[in-house]
């Protein structure tokens, strides 16, 4: 019977059942890509939310999160997917969906490939927060059982995408602002799991993560 061990692949440590060693190029940790992807995408939208680049700019961090976050993160979640990692995967996926659809959805704004008018594009937003929204929220819930680093990223998550949302509804720049700086609480923890996937693959000690909040 196989044993119960804790599996160190991306953002964070899942516990489930061991699985047999791969060797070759499937072997390693898809946090690797994954980690660094999501957290240059989200470092550029929280410089557009702060107000570093001037809202008419809003479109720079597109490159980003088109070349670098969506496929860097697609990449990670095929290769949790090949590995058996299904947690990991699921939320590499999560990620990869939300720059994705972000990159999606501010293309078909601008160049009105989607026939949404400029007095719907406030509603197109609207609709895209809520969605994200709600999933990052069932994802923060479900991660409960993992180390509460992991859920703290995810609950600064919630917090930037309410914050957008209310923002984006009631056209208040303060409150996009404020969810821009939230945006950089999750690079900060996301940056912390990337120290501890890095130093630990590289021979060194992982860095504390915590213990889960629900056992």
């Amino acid at each position: 019977m196989p044993s119960t061990s804790v599996i160190e692949d991306l953002p964070f440590a899942v516990t489930s059942q061991e699985l047999e060693t791969p060797s070759g190029p499937l072997a390693g940790t898809p946090g690797i890509v994954g980690i660094p992807m999501a957290v240059a995408g989200a470092f550029g939208l929280g410089l557009v939310n702060t107000g570093f680049v001037p809202a008419s700019a809003a479109a720079v961090a597109l490159p980003t999160a088109v070349a670098a976050s969506a496929v860097g993160l697609l990449l990670a979640t095929v290769w949790a997917c090949a590995l058996g990692q299904n947690a990991s995967a699921g939320v590499f996926a999560l990620f990869f969906g939300f720059f994705a659809s972000y990159s999606a959805l501010s293309l078909g704004l601008i160049n009105g490939w989607y026939g949404i008018s400029a007095e719907q594009a406030v509603n197109a937003q609207s609709l895209w927060l809520i969605c994200w929204l709600f999933a990052f929220s069932l994802l923060t819930l479900v991660t409960l059982r993992l180390p509460w680093t992991s859920t703290l990223m995810l609950v600064f998550v919630d917090a930037a995408l309410l914050l957008l949302l209310i923002g984006t509804v009631e056209n208040n720049a303060s409150m996009t602002n404020l969810g821009g700086w939230f945006t950089f609480a999750f690079v900060a923890v996301a940056v912390y799991l990337y120290i501890d996937v890095m130093w630990s693959q590289t021979g060194g000690r992982g860095l504390p993560l915590g213990k889960p909040l629900v056992r």
